[in-house]
């Protein structure tokens, strides 16, 4: 067979990979290889907002790791759900468009200062990628921009439940903020969403469907990367199984851009001789660099859910089944209106319950159901009711992913002690107490049955980090387990210019490259990085 070259190599078509992807062949001319591991993004339940809910306790859509039993949390394990799809995140999380806030990425640049010959990270730098990739349904201002190729609107249906918990948490005092990614996060109101009239704007539409057909890139689905081809210091190519099971190479001439998310990206870095010394040769792996960074400081999001009943027949009850999921079916076929706009999310809210005017600790989401996971299954009925979820933003509990074995075939072990660092359970606990007295306030109160967990006659410290430590899962965003850093730092794996460290020809591009995790949703960042790493490999920085 004959030798496979591209001009680049993007291992891994979730949320940064199909930017990266499409802007080097788009506005680079490049002939590009894009590896996925997953499945096509065409479906009809992956294109409608709410289509995810039938998803996400089980699809060939979703990749769920295991973590390792959590000593911190009686023992407990969890899954952390990953995108098994083209698009990735982007094509089965709930759609909430979310940047962070300007301190975020003024954080990250001066720490990258740090770099002899540093890019630029500061909040000015990264804004203009989010505007220019962001087509908004009612923002234009010097944050908000239309005509890119993300479609952002406000949520096509709001259910009343959502309403009632906006003006609940106005009665505790918090402003009403039309716009969470204007000046100021904080409030509560509600969310806008990467979708439109129906249909989610997922990173494999907006921005990979303009190619189709374009001979200069190529798109191979099912087929997943087993390690990096590292020749004399440079990354040169990628092997790969492709579906049939056959192992498969392709080599470059310019740069392999890795992103596979930050649990599979340290893998896939680890499993090519990129990472701790030791570890690797603990699983007889041969050393190409020693990147003890590789695998570590990894950053998650921990959310910890109240769940009420509700008094009549307000939310999303059994409306995606029998006759209710055909009339809402038949209103948005007929009408273009109704349910089936709605993401299942709509309301959320920012705040400090113990400083509020600082910024905020604590991300509330809104979900007009009684969300039933396997944690919750038998404790709560299965009726009308709400879910809100508190979030802290900013962690300061730091976990790992590292090697199972040297067989590619194995998922990563992977540890993210949420909740681990005594602040981060602090600030949970504030934030349940917080939005409990939401619960109790009206217009909400009025229409709130019982409260069911967690138990509103029991919100003491000790019951309430049991409470946390039973309940805890990921909010969907592991970051920072390949991240950039200073020259003297030597746990970073990248330099400011998304660079892999002793190796050239090799970049990491995707959540794992983070300084830090941002404050809120990580999937406009994750595309935000995609399409920076673009202008860098271009010269266009």
């Amino acid at each position: 067979m004959a030798r496979e070259e591209f001009d680049h190599i993007v291992v891994g078509g979730g949320s940064s990979g199909c930017v990266a992807a499409a802007r080097l062949v788009a506005d680079g001319g490049h002939r590009v290889l894009l590896l996925e591991g997953g499945h096509s993004n065409r479906h009809p339940l992956l294109d409608m907002p709410p289509g995810i809910f039938k998803m996400i306790n089980g699809s060939k859509f979703m990749d769920y790791h295991t973590t390792v039993p959590q000593p911190h949390l009686n023992g407990r394990a969890h899954d952390i759900p990953q995108g098994n799809v083209l698009g990735g995140g982007s094509s089965v999380n709930a759609q909430v468009y979310m940047r962070g806030r300007p301190s975020d990425y003024n954080a990250w640049d001066a720490t990258l200062r740090g770099n002899n010959d540093g890019a630029d990270w500061s909040w000015d730098a990264v804004l203009k990628h989010f505007r220019g990739m962001e087509d908004n349904n009612r923002l234009l201002n010097d944050l908000h921009g239309t005509g890119g190729k993300m479609q952002v609107s406000d949520p096509g249906h709001i259910d009343q439940m959502s309403r009632w918990f906006v003006q609940a948490v106005q009665g505790l005092g918090e402003p009403f903020n039309p716009d969470f990614n204007g000046p100021s996060q904080r409030g509560v109101g509600f969310y806008q969403f990467m979708n439109r009239h129906g249909r989610r704007s997922s990173a494999a539409y907006a921005f990979l469907s303009l190619l189709e057909g374009d001979p200069r890139l190529t798109v191979r689905l099912q087929s997943r990367a087993e390690r990096l081809i590292i020749q004399k210091g440079r990354a040169v190519g990628v092997v790969w199984r492709d579906k049939s099971g056959t192992q498969r190479e392709s080599f470059t001439r310019g740069e392999i851009i890795v992103t596979s998310g930050a649990l599979i990206t340290p893998k896939l870095l680890m499993l090519s001789g990129l990472g701790p010394a030791d570890h690797l040769r603990d699983h007889g792996i041969t050393v190409a660099a020693d990147l003890p960074g590789v695998g570590q400081n990894l950053i998650d999001h921990p959310e910890v859910p109240m769940i009420a009943t509700a008094n009549g027949p307000y939310g999303y009850f059994k409306q995606g089944v029998g006759w209710r999921m055909l009339m809402n079916g038949l209103q948005f076929k007929l009408f273009g209106s109704g349910r089936i706009l709605s993401a299942g999310v709509e309301a959320g809210a920012f705040v400090n319950p113990t400083d509020p005017e600082a910024e905020p600790t604590i991300q509330a989401f809104c979900v007009p159901i009684v969300y039933l996971d396997r944690d919750t299954l038998t404790l709560v009925e299965n009726t009308y009711g709400l879910t809100v979820t508190t979030v802290v933003v900013k962690p300061k509990s730091r976990g790992e992913v590292r090697l199972r074995s040297a067989n590619p075939a194995d998922k990563p072990l992977v540890s993210p002690n949420l909740l681990k660092h005594p602040e981060d359970m602090a600030a949970m606990i504030a934030g349940q107490r917080f939005f409990i007295r939401a619960f109790q306030t009206e217009p909400l109160a009025a229409r709130v049955k019982r409260l069911a967990i967690p138990d509103p006659a029991k919100l003491d410290d000790a019951t309430l980090t049991e409470h946390c430590k039973r309940f805890v899962k990921t909010n969907y965003h592991p970051a920072s387990t390949a991240r950039m850093g200073a020259d003297g730092d030597p746990m970073a794996v990248l330099d400011s210019w998304m660079r892999v460290r002793c190796v050239e020809g090799l970049r990491v591009a995707d959540m794992s490259a983070v300084p830090d995790i941002n404050a809120g949703n990580t999937n406009a960042p994750a595309m935000m990085l995609g399409d920076r790493c673009a202008d860098f490999i271009m010269g266009r920085a």
